[in-house]
C-alpha cells in the first residue's frame, strides 16, 4: 500500500509570492504608462517643433518668403497634374461613350429594322432623333442664304424680300388683282410675323443678350420695332432681318433669325452705330433744272433739316444750264451752311453709267463711303436713308431696293378739281403707283464692293442696260444681294420720251417703261373706254 507525501508552504512563503506578482503587475502598468507618455510626447512636441519652424522661417524676410513661394508652386504643380490627370481621363471616358453610343444605335437600328425594338429603349431611340432634328436643322441654316450670299444664273433667280411693320406687309406681286400694301388680316400671316417679333423681343431682352451686349441700357417692346425684312426658301425655311431702336436716335439693334420650317433660330444680334456712317447720294444730271429744284427741296427737308450725314455729289453733263445748277447749290450753302457738296461738269452726251461711275471714283477721301446711286426724279424719305446703311455691308451685301413709281398725277386726279401737294400724292397704293422691279438704278453700296466688281460696263451710253449689268455682276459674286420694297423711296411721275436713234431693245424697253408709268390697269381701261361709259351714262 503506497502512501501519499503532502507538503506544506509557510505563510511567509506565500505572501513573497503574491508581492512579486503584484509588483510584476505594477511593473507591467508602468512600462505601459510610460509608452503611452513617451507617445503623446512625440504627438505633442513634433508638430510645435515644426510651427515654431515655421514661425521662425516666415519673420526671416527674404528666405521664408521664397520657401513660401516655393511651396505654393509645389502645390500648383500638383493641382495640374491632377487636372491633366482628370481631363484624360474624361477625354477617354468620351471615346468610350461615343463607342458605346454608335454600337447601340447600330443594335438599335437592327431592331428597328426587324421590328423587335427592346421595350424600354423607345424614349433612348427618341433622343437619338431630337438630336439628328437639330443636326438637321442646322445643316438647313448653313446650306440657305442668310449669312453669305450665292451665285445665282439670272436676276430671275433671286428671291426678293417681303417688308413689313407690324400692321402692314409691303411685297412684290405681279398679278393685277395684288396689292403692294397688304395689311395683316391674314390670321396665318398675321400670327408668324408677329410671333417672330415676339420672340426677337425675348432674345433681346433676356439676360444672356445682356450680357452679350453690355452697352444697352432699356428694355425692347413692340414700339422699338422699326421695320423687318422676310423671305422663304421653299426647300430650305424662312429668314427674318428685324430692325429695333437703339439707345441713340442713330442707334440700331439688327437681329437675325431664320425659321427652317420649325421654331426660328438666332443667327445674330448686333448693335449698329450709323452716326459715322456717310452716304454719298449721286446723280447724274443733263439741263431739266425745275426737277433739280425739287429734288434739292426733298434734299433740304430729308437730309440737311435733320441733320444726317450725307454727300451730294452732281455730275453734271454739257455746258448748258450748269450755271443755274451752281446757283442753286450756292444758294442752299448759304441758306442753310451746307458744303457737302461737289459738282463735276462733263462735256459728253448724257450717259447715265457713265455719270455714276465718275461721280463714284471722284470721292477722294480715305474713308470707304456708301454710295446711294440716285436720278434727279427720286423723292426719298430719312427711313430710307436708315435702311440703306443697315442693308450694306461693304465686302458682304449691297442693298437694290425696288422704288414705288408714281402714275400720272393727271390721270390719278382727273376728277379733282386741283392737285393735291406732292406729301398727300406720295401713297403706296393700287391706283397711285406701282413696285418698280423691273427697275435696278437705285442703289446702295459701298464704294470698295463697286470698285471691286468692276463698276458699270462703260461702253454703253444713253439710257438702259447699265444698271441691270451692274445687278448681274453682284449676282454672279458672293455678296448678299437684298432686294427688298423700299416704302420710303419714290420715283415721281414725269413725261418720258424715247428717242428714235434708240436700238430696237432700248427703245421697246423705254416704250414699255412709258406706258406702265402713265396709269394703273383699271384707270387705263377706264380711259380706253370713256366713250362707251359716257354713251351709258347719258342713256
Amino acid at each position: 500500500m503506497s502512501g501519499v507525501q503532502k507538503t506544506f508552504e509557510s505563510p511567509s512563503t506565500m505572501f513573497r509570492r503574491w508581492l512579486l506578482a503584484l509588483m510584476a503587475r505594477f511593473g507591467l502598468v508602468g512600462v505601459g504608462f510610460s509608452c503611452c507618455l513617451l507617445l503623446l510626447y512625440l504627438l505633442a512636441c513634433k508638430p510645435a517643433s515644426n510651427r515654431k519652424k515655421q514661425s521662425l522661417l516666415w519673420p526671416e524676410g527674404t528666405t521664408s518668403k521664397e520657401g513660401f513661394m516655393a511651396l505654393l508652386q509645389e502645390r500648383e504643380d500638383s493641382h495640374r497634374h491632377y487636372i491633366n490627370s482628370l481631363t484624360k481621363q474624361i477625354a477617354e471616358l468620351k471615346d468610350a461613350l461615343q463607342e458605346r453610343t454608335l454600337q447601340l444605335q447600330e443594335s438599335l437600328d437592327k431592331a428597328k429594322a426587324k421590328g423587335i425594338l427592346p421595350q424600354g429603349l423607345e424614349s433612348l431611340h427618341k433622343a437619338t432623333m431630337q438630336s439628328d432634328l437639330k443636326e438637321f436643322f442646322r445643316s438647313q441654316l448653313n446650306q440657305a442664304e442668310v449669312t453669305s450670299g450665292v451665285s445665282l444664273p439670272s436676276e430671275y433667280a433671286a428671291i426678293p424680300f417681303d417688308a413689313f411693320t407690324l400692321q402692314t406687309v409691303y411685297q412684290l406681286e405681279t398679278g393685277l388683282s395684288k396689292h403692294p400694301a397688304e395689311r395683316l388680316v391674314r390670321k396665318d400671316r398675321k400670327d408668324e410675323l408677329i410671333s417672330t417679333v415676339e420672340t426677337g423681343l425675348h432674345i433681346l431682352n433676356g439676360p444672356q443678350q445682356h450680357h452679350e451686349d453690355t452697352r444697352r441700357k432699356h428694355t425692347c417692346s413692340p414700339a422699338d420695332f422699326i421695320q423687318g425684312l422676310t423671305r422663304t426658301e421653299r426647300n430650305r425655311g424662312t429668314v427674318y432681318e428685324l430692325v429695333f431702336k437703339g439707345d441713340g436716335p442713330q442707334d440700331f439693334t439688327q437681329l437675325l433669325l431664320f425659321r427652317p420650317f420649325g421654331p426660328p433660330m438666332k443667327v445674330k444680334s448686333e448693335s449698329v452705330d450709323t452716326r459715322s456712317t456717310v452716304i454719298n447720294i449721286i446723280i447724274p444730271l443733263s439741263k431739266r433744272m425745275e426737277a433739280f429744284r425739287s429734288f434739292m427741296g426733298n434734299f433740304r427737308e430729308v437730309c440737311i433739316q435733320q441733320n444726317i450725314k450725307v454727300h451730294l455729289t452732281v455730275v453734271y453733263f454739257g455746258k448748258e444750264e450748269v450755271d443755274q445748277v451752281k446757283s442753286v447749290l450756292d444758294q442752299t450753302t448759304r441758306e442753310t451752311r451746307f458744303r457737302s457738296f461737289t459738282l463735276i461738269q462733263l462735256n459728253e452726251d448724257f450717259s447715265r453709267g457713265r455719270g455714276l461711275e465718275v461721280g463714284a471714283r471722284a470721292w477722294r477721301r480715305r474713308q470707304n463711303v456708301l454710295l446711294f446711286f440716285c436720278d434727279v426724279d427720286i423723292h426719298f424719305t430719312a427711313d430710307f436713308l436708315t435702311s440703306c446703311r443697315m442693308n450694306a455691308e461693304p465686302g458682304k451685301k449691297v442693298f437694290y431696293p425696288v422704288l414705288f413709281s408714281q402714275y400720272n398725277p393727271a390721270v390719278i386726279y382727273r376728277n379733282s378739281s386741283h392737285l393735291p401737294p406732292l406729301q398727300q400724292q406720295l401713297v403706296i397704293s393700287q391706283e397711285t403707283g406701282f413696285w418698280r422691279d423691273f427697275g435696278f438704278g437705285m442703289t446702295c453700296q459701298y464704294r470698295s464692293d463697286f470698285i471691286n466688281i468692276g463698276g458699270f460696263d462703260r461702253s454703253i451710253k444713253g439710257w438702259g442696260l447699265e444698271d441691270v449689268h451692274l445687278y448681274r455682276k453682284y449676282l454672279h459674286s458672293k455678296l448678299m444681294v437684298i432686294r427688298s420694297p423700299s416704302r420710303g423711296l419714290f420715283h415721281l411721275w414725269h413725261e418720258k420720251s424715247c428717242a428714235d436713234e434708240l436700238p430696237p431693245d432700248k427703245y421697246k424697253m423705254c416704250m414699255q417703261t412709258k406706258a406702265m408709268n402713265e396709269a394703273s390697269h383699271g384707270q387705263l381701261g377706264e380711259l380706253y373706254f370713256r366713250r362707251e361709259k359716257e354713251r351709258h351714262l347719258d342713256r
